[in-house]
């Protein structure tokens, strides 16, 4: 099989993957808190992650860390997945999955955003124009298409999907290539990141035993939204002669998480939901193509 039909097949199972993820997100947080769900979460990553390691032959790797990339990983595991999950966890348990999943969707103009005064990048008009559609698009998911008001939506909620978006996208912005192997860096991560999971759990006195009902879901969150995904997802990319062959792949996604909510939670899907998913979706992609079109006229 060719790499490039390889690299298909895996970004079908990635796609697979996520669009259960909030339906996930909901049916644990039916028996545990956020807080619980991330410190489990990772802890059973992490395990996963190692091995993986172990079957890939790469653990010798981790014995020969520098201590810089030791202190980018602490960093990058703060962010993710001890930050970006506590606050997008939260947000789940405040939101409907449909308006929670959606929002968390526009963190690709939030780095478009960033990119600005991070990395000296000037925004161009069609970028602008992209952001201001996706902000719109937030706006209709959010109020439900009522504009002036959240109605019955938690603004606490809405204000945490929100904050993810930025999270994710500064995770992004400080993950940038350096050469090192993408799985050894997730591992090294999600540890650091359990570490300060724990350390916050015990501040808040939040560490608890899941029951056992809540094994399961736990467990599928940890391999499914986070180590077996992630580490699908980084090999596609890796096989594909392009990313943008498999990237824009992604954006089914949402959608297909829009169906499996209404199948599986029972969630009635709001049709505002769906047009702001348009809109910022839409926005991402048509970002992304005049992206490449300014490269090849480059």
């Amino acid at each position: 099989m060719r790499k490039q039909s390889k690299a298909y097949i895996l970004t079908l199972l990635v796609i697979t993957f996520w669009a259960t993820a909030a339906s996930a997100f909901k049916i644990a947080l039916r028996y545990v808190g956020s807080y619980t769900l991330l410190l489990y979460a990772t802890l059973f990553s992490c395990i996963s992650l190692f091995i993986i390691l172990c079957s890939q032959g790469k653990l010798d790797q981790l014995k020969k860390s520098k201590p810089r990339v030791l202190i980018k990983a602490a960093l990058l595991g703060f962010l993710n997945p001890f930050l970006y999950y506590v606050i997008l966890f939260k947000a789940y348990a405040l939101l409907p999955g449909q308006i929670a999943m959606s929002l968390n969707y526009g963190w690709p103009l939030v780095l478009t955003l960033l990119s600005a005064p991070i990395l000296g990048q000037k925004l161009s008009k069609s970028q602008l124009l992209a952001v201001v559609v996706s902000f719109i698009g937030a706006i209709i998911i959010a109020t439900r298409g009522k504009f002036t008001s959240l109605g019955d939506v938690s603004t606490p909620g809405v204000l945490l999907a929100a904050g993810s978006t930025l999270i994710w996208a500064v995770y992004w912005l400080f993950n940038a290539r350096d050469g090192l192997d993408p799985v050894l860096k997730l591992f090294t991560g999600f540890c650091f990141g359990l570490l300060f999971t724990t350390l916050y759990g015990l501040i808040i006195g939040g560490i608890e035993f899941p029951p056992a009902r809540a094994l399961l879901p736990l467990i599928y969150v940890s391999l499914f939204e986070m180590s077996i995904t992630f580490t699908l997802w980084l090999t596609a990319l890796q096989l594909s002669s392009s990313a943008a062959r498999i990237g824009n792949l992604i954006y089914i996604t949402p959608f297909f998480s829009l169906f499996i909510l209404s199948m599986v939670i029972g969630e009635t899907i709001h049709p505002a939901t769906f047009i702001g998913l348009l809109l910022i979706v839409g926005s991402i992609l048509f970002q992304a193509h005049q992206g490449r079109r300014r490269t090849r006229m480059s």
